[in-house]
């Protein structure tokens, strides 16, 4: 590997910061990226980023030429790595949601009521209740509708959906049957 950032070229751009910086990242962005990457960093490039942050403001003052360039370089790299471990060691662990290991998941009252009822027992029930309440029921806990959508289909307002479904539920919960599966 051959060398573009020689002791001549520092020499030559002494008080050329712009330019004496950017040949500083260019000769050794590359190696302090894969080194971070390869010490098993979590964000390689950022902190490739703060490693330069740290050395630029101060390559006016190293001594030693290129070789303490870089020394330098990777010692501010090496502490940006411990660091980085550190930080890693103390921060939580991160793990991707999966929803289907989710068990904290509960069906409502109504739904383990109608669950635990026969088919006939549910027929029954509906009877009770007036033709727009078996029908706000059906649409929205039988076919799963939201109440815009149930609205939608019955030519009703939402908030009449609402109140119909609400009143539907009390009656069921008052009724008898009902009781006997549902908690106080």
């Amino acid at each position: 590997m051959t060398d573009v950032l020689t002791d001549e070229v520092l020499k030559a751009l002494a008080g050329r910061e712009a330019e004496l910086f950017s040949a500083v990242y260019q000769e050794f962005a590359g190696q302090v990226l894969g080194y971070l990457t390869a010490k098993g960093v979590a964000d390689p490039e950022a902190v490739t980023q703060e490693v330069f942050i740290s050395v630029l403001p101060k390559v006016g003052t190293i001594s030693g030429g290129v070789s303490g360039l870089r020394t330098f370089v990777f010692s501010v790299a090496h502490a940006r790595m411990v660091d980085d471990h550190r930080r890693q060691s103390r921060a939580p662990e991160h793990h991707e949601f999966e929803p289907e290991r989710d068990t904290r998941e509960s069906g409502s009252a109504e739904a383990e009521a109608m669950d635990r009822l026969a088919p006939r027992e549910v027929l029954a029930l509906l009877d009770v209740l007036g033709e727009d309440q078996r029908e706000v029921l059906a649409l929205r806990i039988v076919a799963g509708l939201t109440v815009e959508q149930a609205a939608d289909v019955m030519g009703k307002s939402a908030g009449a959906v609402k109140q119909l479904q609400r009143r539907a539920l009390i009656t069921l919960r008052e009724h008898s049957v009902v009781k006997e599966y549902v908690a106080p």
